[in-house]
């Protein structure tokens, strides 16, 4: 895929973090024998590649605002145009040296995610969409399944934890799902479900009370790739709405029929 300007400046931004947290990752084992854990070390990752990504992106593109987990929304000159950053998608996998985790870039644009990428450093998986330019995954055009059959199909979703109030929801939303389709996956990281219903991996997705840093650069690979993504409540916008529902064309109104109740 011949990128734009912009996303060539957000993979190589996401490339040059993924470095650093990889780097990070390899330690994170020699930590889990620690008696402080690896908690803290973390923390200090996550950070950091925050800070590779902004420096990069702000270099580039030093008038557009700022949307980061680590370091909050600011403003910039152009008001139409932001970054939307998740340095470390799928922080706990990381933390028990699970390989699966992820960076996301998401470049706004009037409101609306107009390219997205999403980069699996442990698997090399570089998933990146523009508005209009389809969806790819390594070179590779993504396109979401063909499948039509709920029966048939599995959706990924998270399970809320740590006391979180969206939990009773989404065991209800689990109960009604289940019995009706092929199986219900929890990777622990929202970029990569997303990326997964991009490339047909899962037929949909869902989740309740996530942040837009979580959901914003795979809103773009679905769509790019032919699905659709909405709000959890009907006509929401995802990034507003804090939850999310995204599918392939055939399954996505029986499936969104049986989250929202």
């Amino acid at each position: 895929m011949q990128g734009s300007a912009n996303l060539n400046l957000m993979i190589k931004a996401a490339r040059k973090a993924a470095r650093s947290l990889v780097k990070d990752f390899r330690e994170v084992e020699n930590l889990q024998v620690s008696a402080k854990g690896p908690g803290d070390f973390v923390s200090r990752a996550d950070r950091e590649a925050e800070r590779i990504i902004k420096e990069e992106l702000r270099g580039g593109r030093p008038t557009y605002g700022w949307l980061g987990e680590e370091t909050g929304a600011e403003a910039g000159e152009d008001p139409t145009r932001r970054w939307i950053v998740d340095p470390l998608d799928g922080t706990t996998n990381f933390l028990h040296g699970l390989p699966h985790w992820a960076v996301s870039i998401a470049l706004e644009h009037r409101g609306e995610v107009v390219a997205g990428v999403i980069y699996d450093p442990v698997k090399d998986e570089m998933f990146v969409a523009e508005k209009g330019q389809g969806a790819w995954m390594n070179d590779r055009r993504m396109r979401v399944s063909g499948r039509g059959a709920m029966i048939e199909a599995i959706f990924a979703t998270g399970v809320p934890f740590g006391g979180r109030g969206t939990l009773p929801a989404t065991l209800q939303d689990l109960a009604r799902l289940m019995p009706v389709c092929a199986g219900v996956r929890r990777w622990g990281s929202a970029a990569l479900d997303l990326a997964y219903v991009a490339a047909g991996r899962v037929d949909g997705y869902w989740e309740r009370g996530i942040s837009a840093w979580d959901m914003a650069a795979g809103l773009i690979l679905v769509r790019e790739a032919g699905g659709f993504a909405q709000g959890l409540r009907a006509g929401a916008k995802p990034l507003e709405d804090g939850g999310v529902i995204a599918g392939n064309a055939a399954l996505f109104e029986p499936f969104a029929a049986i989250i929202r109740g």
